[in-house]
């Protein structure tokens, strides 16, 4: 296999059966990726509605974990020749998955999201974790 080129194994992706593989050339390519960058931006676009007091407290803070994310993701992708290295990227994206949670959960208590919308945003969030933790713990890098 050419150097770039990168197998994901089972687990990884909704749609792969058991023993099934991949190619994924690029982290856009990986669904987690599409998944984190999805959830930012609709995060992103609800915080405009929050009070102006709360733009560099709440609003940032929410905004930034939310885009670190996918930003870790990437970030890591671009290391993925070590392979330690990109599940440590990994490891970071869920900790700012987590981060993100726990502003989602401000916003909500500070009446800023109603609780349908905190339970959608914390569904796809949780999601978002589980794909990180499978691909954790599934990928494998070859030269």
């Amino acid at each position: 296999m050419e150097l770039g080129r990168w197998k994901l194994e089972i687990g990884i992706l909704n749609v792969l059966k058991k023993n099934t593989e991949v190619m994924i050339k690029s982290y856009k390519d990986l669904q987690v990726h599409k998944e984190a960058f999805s959830l930012a931006m609709d995060i992103f676009w609800r915080t405009r509605k929050f009070p102006k007091e709360e733009i560099y407290s709440l609003t940032s803070q929410i905004v930034r974990s939310s885009r670190s994310v996918s930003a870790n993701i990437s970030e890591g992708w671009g290391k993925r020749q070590y392979e330690a290295v990109f599940k440590q990227q990994l490891i970071n994206a869920l900790g700012s998955n987590s981060e993100t949670q726990d502003w989602l959960d401000y916003a909500l208590a500070c009446n800023y999201i109603e609780k349908e919308e905190h339970t959608v945003f914390t569904k796809r969030n949780e999601q978002i974790g589980k794909m990180l933790t499978k691909l954790y713990q599934n990928w494998k890098s070859y030269e």
